[in-house]
C-alpha cells in the first residue's frame, strides 16, 4: 500500500512538474521567442537544457516539509486528541492535496494562456489544507502578507525598471540620427549591465543551494566576479559591435535600426536561458518539495521541518519541467512574448535585465517576489515606454485578474480535496505510517 502512495504522489509531482515547465518555463523565454530571436523550437531546446540543468545540478537538496513555512508541521503534531501517527496522516493528505490542486489550477491557467505564479498556488494550496487541518492560527499570517504584498511589488519594480532601461536605449541608441555610430558607444554599457546582473542573478538564485559548500563565494567576491566578466563582455563587445556596424551609419534609419537590433539577439537569448537556469534550480521545489516530504514521513512515519531530496527526485523534477514546456509551453509564451505589447531584442534585453536586477534585489532584501509577475511587469514597462497604447489593455486586464485569484483559487481547491481524503483514506493511512515506524 505504501509503495501505491508513493506511485501516486510521484505521479502528481511529475504532474505539478509539468505544469510548471508549461507556465513558468515559457516565461522565461518569451522574450526571446516575441522578439523573433528564437524560434519556439529552438527555445524549448534551450530552455530545456537550462531548466534541466539548474533542477539537477543545483537544484536544492533539501527542501521544507511545507513549502515556504506557511504552515508549521509541528502546530499540527500539538493538537489536542491526536491519535499515533495522525499528525504525520495529515501531513501527507495535506501535501497530496496542495500539490494536486495547484497542479490542477497551473493546468487551467496555461490551458488559458495566463501566466500565473507557481510559487503563489503551492502557497494557497498549502494554506487551505492548514487551515482546515489545525485552524487559522496554524498559518503564517504574516509570510501570507508579505505574499499578497509582493502581487503589487513585483511587477510596478520590474515595469519601473523596464520602462528607465529602454527610455535610455530609446534616447541614446535608437532615438539617435545615427543609430549604429550611437550604438557603437552606448551598448556595451548595457552588456556589462546584462552580465554583471546576470551573473549575481546566477550565484545568488542559481547557485544558492551549493554557496554553503563554496566559502570563497562570498558577497564581495560575487560582486568581483560579476564585475570582471562584466567588463571582459562589454570590451569584448565593442570590438564585434564595431566591426558589425562598420560602415552602416550611412544606410537609411530603418536599414540602420534592423542592424543594431541585431546586435542585441545574442543578449536577449543569454539573458532568457539565465532566467530559465535559475529558474529550475529553484523552482524545481516546488514539485518535488512535498513529494520528497511525503516520501520521507511514509518512510520513517514522522515528520520533520526539512528532509533531503534524492537525486532521482530532482531528476524527475526537472525531467517534468522540461516536458511540460516542450508540450504545453507555447500558449503561455504567445501570451507573455506577442499579445501584451510588442517586443524587439533591445526590448526584450530591458525587460530581462529589470526582471533579473529586481528579482535579485528583492531576494537579497528577503522581499518574496514572484519572477512570473516581476517578468510580465517587465515587460508592461517596455509597452508603456511607447506611451499608454503601446500595451494590450484587454490582456495585461485578464493577466492581473488571474493573479488575485490564484491563491483563493487553489486554497478553495486544496480543502476540498482534503476533506475529500481525511474522510476517506485517514484511517489507512495511519496504519500504513505506523507500520513504517515499526
Amino acid at each position: 500500500m505504501d509503495v501505491f502512495i508513493l506511485l501516486f504522489t510521484g505521479l502528481i509531482g511529475s504532474y505539478m512538474a509539468w505544469n510548471i515547465g508549461a507556465n513558468d518555463v515559457a516565461n522565461s523565454m518569451a522574450d526571446a521567442v516575441g522578439s523573433k530571436s528564437l524560434s519556439v523550437k529552438n527555445a524549448v531546446i534551450l530552455a530545456g537544457i537550462c531548466e534541466f540543468s539548474g533542477a539537477v545540478l543545483v537544484g536544492s537538496s533539501v527542501t521544507e516539509t511545507i513549502r515556504k513555512g506557511i504552515v508549521n508541521p509541528n502546530v499540527i503534531a500539538a493538537l489536542p486528541n491526536m491519535r499515533d501517527g495522525e499528525a504525520a496522516a495529515i501531513l501527507v493528505l495535506g501535501m497530496t492535496a496542495a500539490l494536486l490542486c495547484a497542479a490542477f489550477w497551473l493546468h487551467l491557467a496555461t490551458w488559458v494562456g495566463m501566466p500565473v505564479s507557481t510559487t503563489h498556488s503551492i502557497v494557497g494550496a498549502v494554506a487551505g489544507f492548514g487551515v482546515v487541518a489545525a485552524g487559522w492560527s496554524s498559518v503564517n499570517w504574516n509570510k501570507m502578507t508579505q505574499i499578497v504584498a509582493s502581487w503589487f511589488i513585483s511587477p510596478v519594480a520590474g515595469g519601473i525598471a523596464a520602462f528607465l532601461l529602454f527610455k535610455f536605449i530609446s534616447t541614446f541608441i535608437l532615438g539617435r540620427e545615427k543609430p549604429a555610430e550611437a550604438a557603437k558607444t552606448y551598448s556595451p554599457p548595457i552588456v556589462f549591465l546584462l552580465v554583471f546582473v546576470v551573473t549575481l542573478a546566477t550565484i545568488y538564485k542559481g547557485l544558492n543551494h551549493v554557496i554553503g559548500g563554496l566559502h570563497w563565494l562570498t558577497g564581495t567576491t560575487s560582486f568581483f566576479i560579476s564585475t570582471a566578466l562584466g567588463l571582459l563582455c562589454a570590451v569584448i563587445s565593442k570590438i564585434w559591435i564595431s566591426r558589425h556596424l562598420r560602415g552602416k551609419e550611412s544606410l537609411p534609419i530603418p536599414r540602420q535600426l534592423e542592424e543594431v537590433e541585431k546586435i542585441f539577439v545574442p543578449l536577449v537569448i543569454f539573458s532568457s536561458c539565465s532566467v530559465a537556469f535559475a529558474h529550475g534550480a529553484n523552482d524545481v521545489a516546488n514539485a518535488v518539495g512535498p513529494f520528497a516530504a511525503i516520501a520521507y514521513i511514509i518512510k520513517h512515519g514522522t515528520v520533520q521541518m526539512k528532509v533531503g531530496v534524492p537525486l532521482p527526485i530532482l531528476v524527475m523534477g526537472g525531467a517534468g519541467i522540461v516536458v511540460g514546456l516542450a508540450t504545453f509551453g507555447h500558449k503561455v509564451m504567445s501570451t507573455v512574448g506577442t499579445k501584451i505589447t510588442e517586443i524587439t531584442p533591445s526590448r526584450g534585453v530591458a525587460a530581462d535585465i529589470a526582471a533579473s536586477a529586481t528579482v535579485l534585489i528583492c531576494s537579497r532584501l528577503s522581499l518574496p517576489v514572484s519572477t512570473t509577475h516581476t517578468l510580465v511587469g517587465a515587460i508592461m514597462g517596455i509597452g508603456l515606454a511607447r506611451g499608454l497604447g503601446g500595451i494590450n489593455k484587454s490582456v495585461t486586464k485578464r493577466i492581473f485578474a488571474s493573479w488575485l485569484i490564484t491563491v483563493p483559487a487553489a486554497a478553495f481547491l486544496s480543502i476540498i480535496l482534503f476533506l475529500i481524503g481525511r474522510y476517506f483514506f485517514l484511517d489507512s493511512l495511519i496504519e500504513i505510517l505506523l507500520a513504517a515506524r515499526g
